[in-house]
């Protein structure tokens, strides 16, 4: 047996090295012959590539971006009070649609997007006229007195620490006054506050007041006045020009009504010259040398200045003292917010007077560049300033004084200040304009035994608004045929809302390739020679001039005449006649 393994053990080993030898010879002889030429691999036929199919431009989707994008301009313009424009972009959206062969209603997406439009429209119409319609009274600014008494009244201002101590006698032995300051602790103490707590709040006044002092301190020289009393609008109204306490004091000089009559200034329905910085001025000036007069003494003067005169007399009469920190240093003559501020004023004209002593970092406004306009007649703000190429804020901001978003009715030379470098442009605008197109005017003819009152609950407007814009008074007696204005702005009308489906609008050749570029113009209908027929428009919600004599394929002016409009003002209600083309029209 183990002969048996043994030879095939040897078979195996020969049978191996015979596969050897074979592979070796036949690996020699491929290395002698040389390979044959490869052959090239069979040409395989080219397949065309499909080109990606080029997207078609929608025209749909173009006509409704078209629209949005003047949409958007409208919004923006009317955020800046620009009406004329704002209401150009909003009709101009919605006509984009209607010009859309077969009308706004023919494609679902357009009469969704229109619909869209309308309530868009109409919520910024809403907000529009609650905001400002030409005789919504400006908003006022919180008085900065209010809260500076109430802190000295609630939470007491800190002890003055040993270094304002030791800061605020060098400065006073630095620092020359035109008034008497006393090293005492209750100015001290408001030192104290001024460069602590409220240093944010001296600050930012100053920095308001800047532009101002230099025009105070030439009016008080002039007056031979204190320079250091420039300083008390920082604690009365910190320069804010529009500032109302809950006193009723208004402007920067804290003016009550009565007392800002007595010194010069007009206050109507119209205009408050409380908010003018600069006759302000000139009448606190007035009542300052009359208080100083009365007192010889400018703390009691400064007294009066906030509890008025006869309150310091009587306490005078009734201490015996005529001297304000005497009269001051006891509860019983005086109330705490007239005791609390002559020191506040004291206080405020020391750090004033040299901020950096105290740390102050003040940041001056930049003084408004302005130019001047005499308007002939009462003028929309918001016009002037779509002329002006400005928000109305910023007409609004140079002429303060202005309570509404128009000048004074009766004004006929009106001085407006408006942005440097535009009076040429509004002065222009302004002759181009028809005196009825310049505010916003509903008017009024009176009727045999109307009152005031009747004509207010008829009207829904206030009896005392409708009086005091006529220069009336609440008890006035009215004569049939007085033209009345009436404080109420006409319909704001953003855009002409009336529906597609009700509005004439002329079959327009509009090709889808036009449409992604720009909107077609509207194609006038032909009028036929048919005689006129007299039609009665009732005015709806919604409608203008410029809708209606769109529907009947007439114009605004015809419309005036027609009806003898002296503006494009109109009423929900009002019946309009319309002579229309009787024949059928061609296109």
């Amino acid at each position: 047996m183990l002969e048996y393994v043994d030879a095939m053990s040897s078979a195996r080993r020969g049978l191996s090295w015979g596969v050897c030898v074979v592979a070796l010879l036949t690996a020699a002889c491929a290395a002698r012959v040389p390979a044959p030429a490869s052959q090239p691999a069979p040409a395989v036929a080219a397949v065309p590539e499909t080109p990606d199919p080029v997207p078609q431009p929608d025209p749909v989707a173009a006509l409704i971006a078209l629209s949005e994008q003047h949409f958007e301009s409208g919004r923006k313009e009317l955020e800046a009070g620009h009406l004329d424009t704002a209401k150009t972009n909003f009709n101009r959206s919605l006509e984009i649609l209607l010009e859309w062969p077969g009308g706004a209603r023919s494609e679902p997406r357009i009469r969704e997007q229109y619909d869209r439009l309308v309530e868009r429209i109409s919520a910024h119409e809403v907000t529009a006229l609650a905001q400002g319609d030409g005789f919504t009274e400006k908003a006022s600014e919180p008085a900065s007195i209010d809260e500076l008494l109430a802190i000295s009244t609630f939470e007491p201002p800190p002890p003055a620490t040993k270094e304002t101590e030791q800061a605020v006698a060098q400065d006073l032995q630095a620092v020359v006054h035109d008034i008497d300051i006393p090293l005492n602790p209750r100015v001290l103490s408001y030192v104290e506050l001024f460069t602590g707590r409220l240093k944010g709040y001296l600050e930012e006044g100053l920095g308001r007041g800047a532009p101002y002092l230099q025009m105070i301190q030439e009016v008080f020289r002039a007056e031979g006045l204190p320079l250091d009393l420039a300083y008390v609008p920082l604690i009365e109204s910190a320069f804010k020009p529009n500032a109302l306490s809950k006193a009723k004091a208004k402007g920067m000089w804290q003016f009550m009504r009565g007392t800002a009559l007595e010194n010069g200034l007009k206050h109507d329905w119209y205009i408050d010259e409380r908010s003018d910085p600069e006759k302000a001025t000139r009448a606190a000036a007035k009542y300052l040398k009359t208080l100083y007069a009365m007192f010889d003494d400018w703390h009691l003067a400064l007294a009066s200045y906030n509890g008025g005169p006869g309150r310091v007399q009587r306490a005078i009469k009734r201490s015996g003292r005529d001297d304000f920190w005497k009269l001051t240093s006891t509860k019983r003559y005086l109330p705490r917010e007239t005791r609390d501020y002559v020191p506040l004023i004291l206080a405020a004209v020391i750090v004033a007077r040299n901020p950096a002593q105290y740390g102050m970092n003040i940041v001056p406004a930049d003084p408004p560049a302005y130019e001047i306009v005499t308007v002939p007649s009462a003028v929309d703000l918001r016009r002037v300033a779509e002329w002006a190429g400005t928000p109305v804020q910023t007409i609004q901001e140079l002429n303060p004084e202005l309570r509404r978003w128009t000048t004074p009715l009766r004004e006929t030379d009106y001085e407006l200040k408006v942005p440097e470098g535009t009076a040429s442009v509004v002065n222009a605008r302004i002759t181009e304009v028809s005196s009825d197109e310049l505010a916003p005017l509903n008017h009024h003819t009176v009727k045999k035994g109307e009152t005031l009152l009747s004509i207010s609950k008829k009207l829904k407007v206030s009896r005392t608004d409708l009086a005091e814009a006529n220069y009336l008074s609440t008890k006035a007696n009215l004569k049939a045929g007085q033209q009345l204005i009436i404080p109420r702005a006409p319909t704001l009308l953003l855009a002409a809302r009336t529906d597609a489906t009700d509005t004439v609008v002329p079959a327009v050749d509009v090709t889808p390739a036009d449409v992604a570029v720009a909107s077609q113009p509207v194609v006038p209908a032909v009028k036929t020679d048919s005689a006129p027929e007299k039609v009665i428009h009732r005015v709806k919600r919604g409608d203008t001039l410029y809708s209606i004599a769109r529907r009947y394929d007439t114009t605004v002016e015809e419309l005036k005449e027609w009806n003898r409009l002296r503006s494009s003002a109109i009423q929900i209600g009002q019946r309009l006649t319309i002579l229309v083309d009787s024949g059928p029209s061609t296109n």
